[in-house]
C-alpha cells in the first residue's frame, strides 16, 4: 500500500471521530440546561425549559402556587403556615442569603433542585455531591435492600432523577435516600428534599416516565409552593444589625431588627420594576439588563443557529485538513537554480497525477497536437475538426473517425488509459504531416581525377 493510502487509512477515523464528539458535546449542551439561563424552570417559562406545566398541575390539585422573584420575599412568605420552599436555581442564591434556608420555621419543606456544593454547606445539609453522570438516568425510587420512605413520590415508578448523587456526610441513618442517591431527605422540624436533575420539573421532560406524578406529589404536601424565580444572580441581601441566630421571626419583628423595612418589603433593593420584579433585578448587578448581561447578539438568534454554524466551521476545517491546500492563491518565486525541462516535466506531471487531474492533462496533450498538426498541414488554427481529422489521416493512414476520436473525444477515467492517449497522440503528431513514402535515387558517383602521364607537365 501507497504511502498516501495508509495516511489515508489513518486520518479519516480520526478526523470522522472528532467531528462525531463534537457534534455529541454541542448536541448535549444545547440539551442540557442551565440554571442561568433566562426563564429556567419559571412557573410562567412556557418553553421547554420552563416549569409552566407544574405550575398548572399543582393549580389542578388544589395547591397554590406563589411566585416569589426575591430570596428574602420568599423565606418571609413561609411563615404564615406549613408551606413548601421550592428553589429550582440554587446557583442563582446570594451567599449571604443561603444561611437563611437552614433557618425555616417548622413544618415547612425544602426542595432544591441539583444544588452546588457551596449551597449544601452553606445551609448546614449534611450531604455531599458525588457520581455526577453525563445524562439523568431514570431510576426506582426503591434500593434493592430499602425502601422508599417518602410515600408521596412512591407511586412514580420510574422518574428521571438519577444525575447527581448524594453521600451523607454524617450518620448515615439521618438522611433517606431514594431514586439511586438521587434524591435525598432530611427530616427534622423543617425538612428538605434535595434533587439532583431537573428533568422531571421541566416542561419539555415532565412527560416523560413518571416525573410528572414525581414533582407533583414532592411539592404538593403543604397545599402552598412558595416557587422562589430568580432571572439571575440574586442581588446582596440589606447589611443587618446582627447575624441571624434563631429561625426567621414574625416580618415585623425581622424587619424592625434590619433597620430598613422599607427597603426589604422592595425586595431588598430600589423600586419595584414593572412586572412585579424588584429593580435591582431588571437592571441592577446580575440583572438581565445590567452591564454585566450577556450580549443581546447570542440572544438575537436561537440555539440551534449557533450550533449549526460551530459545526460547518469544523466541517471546513476538517475539508482543509484532509484537502491539505493552502487558503490562498500560490505566491511565485524565483528560482535559485536553472531547472532542466526534464525535471520540471517529470514534477509537473507528478503534480497532476496526485491531484488525478486526468481530464486537465488529457486538454493539455490534445491542445499541443493539435497546434502541431495544423502547422505540419499548413491549416489554420479553427480549421473544422472534421477537416482536420481528414487530412492528418491521410498522412497517417488511419480512418478520419479514429483520428477525430483521439484529437477531440472524451477525458480518459484511469492513468492506464491516459498514458495511452499521449502515446497515441504522439505517433500521430510525428506522422501526421508525411508524405507517403518515395523511392529515393542512389547518388552520383564520385569522379576520380585522371592519372597523369610521365611526360605532362602537370
Amino acid at each position: 500500500m501507497s504511502t498516501r493510502g495508509r495516511r489515508r487509512r489513518i486520518i479519516l477515523p480520526v478526523l470522522v471521530g472528532v467531528l462525531l464528539m463534537a457534534v455529541t458535546l454541542v448536541t448535549r449542551e444545547i440539551d442540557q440546561p442551565d440554571q442561568t439561563d433566562q426563564g429556567f424552570l419559571s412557573p410562567v417559562a412556557t418553553g421547554d425549559h420552563g416549569g409552566s406545566r407544574l405550575a398548572a398541575s399543582l393549580g389542578e390539585r388544589g395547591v397554590l402556587v406563589q411566585r416569589e422573584t426575591d430570596t428574602l420575599r420568599a423565606l418571609l412568605a413561609t411563615r404564615p403556615g406549613p408551606a413548601t420552599l421550592f428553589v429550582p436555581a440554587p446557583e442563582l442564591l446570594h451567599p449571604r442569603t443561603v444561611n437563611y434556608l437552614g433557618l425555616l420555621p417548622g413544618g415547612t419543606r425544602l426542595v432544591l433542585v441539583d444544588p452546588p456544593r457551596r449551597v449544601l454547606a452553606a445551609a448546614g445539609l449534611p450531604l455531599r455531591p458525588t457520581g455526577r453522570r453525563w445524562a439523568t438516568r431514570a431510576v426506582s425510587p426503591h434500593d434493592i435492600d430499602r425502601p422508599c420512605p417518602l410515600a408521596e413520590v412512591a407511586p412514580a415508578a420510574v422518574a428521571a432523577v438519577a444525575r447527581q448523587r448524594y453521600t451523607p456526610t454524617g450518620a448515615p441513618d439521618s438522611v433517606d435516600l431514594c431514586y439511586g442517591s438521587g434524591l435525598a431527605r432530611l427530616p427534622g422540624a423543617a425538612e428538605s428534599v434535595v434533587v439532583g436533575a431537573s428533568d422531571p420539573f421541566r416542561n419539555g421532560r415532565i412527560d416523560e416516565w413518571d416525573n410528572l406524578a414525581f414533582a407533583t406529589g414532592l411539592l404538593a404536601t403543604s397545599g402552598r409552593v412558595v416557587w422562589l424565580d430568580l432571572d439571575g444572580p440574586a442581588p446582596p441581601p440589606p447589611e443587618p444589625s446582627s447575624a441571624p441566630t434563631r429561625p426567621l421571626p414574625d416580618r415585623d419583628a425581622d424587619l424592625d431588627e434590619s433597620g430598613d423595612q422599607e427597603n426589604l418589603d422592595r425586595g431588598g433593593d430600589g423600586e419595584t420594576a414593572p412586572g412585579g420584579r424588584p429593580d435591582s433585578e431588571a437592571s441592577g448587578p446580575g440583572g438581565r439588563g445590567s452591564a454585566g448581561a450577556p450580549n443581546p447578539l447570542w440572544s438575537a438568534f436561537p440555539s440551534w443557529f449557533w450550533a449549526l454554524l460551530l459545526q460547518l466551521g469544523l466541517a471546513a476545517l476538517l475539508v482543509a485538513i484532509g484537502r491539505a491546500r493552502r487558503l490562498g492563491p500560490p505566491t511565485p518565486e524565483p528560482l535559485p537554480v536553472a531547472v532542466p525541462a526534464a525535471e520540471t516535466v517529470l514534477g509537473r506531471g507528478r503534480l497532476y497525477q496526485r491531484a488525478q487531474a486526468r481530464e486537465s492533462t488529457a486538454r493539455l496533450l490534445r491542445t499541443a497536437t493539435l497546434a502541431r498538426l495544423a502547422r505540419r498541414v499548413h491549416l489554420p488554427a479553427e480549421a473544422p475538426p472534421t477537416t482536420l481529422a481528414a487530412t492528418v489521416a491521410a498522412g497517417t493512414g488511419d480512418r478520419p473517425d479514429v483520428i477525430h476520436e483521439l484529437l477531440y473525444g472524451d477525458a480518459p477515467r484511469t492513468d492506464r488509459d491516459l498514458l495511452e492517449l499521449a502515446g497515441d497522440l504522439d505517433r500521430v503528431a510525428r506522422a501526421g504531416g508525411s508524405s507517403p513514402a518515395q523511392p529515393v535515387a542512389d547518388p552520383p558517383a564520385p569522379r576520380l581525377p585522371k592519372p597523369r602521364s610521365e611526360g605532362d607537365p602537370r
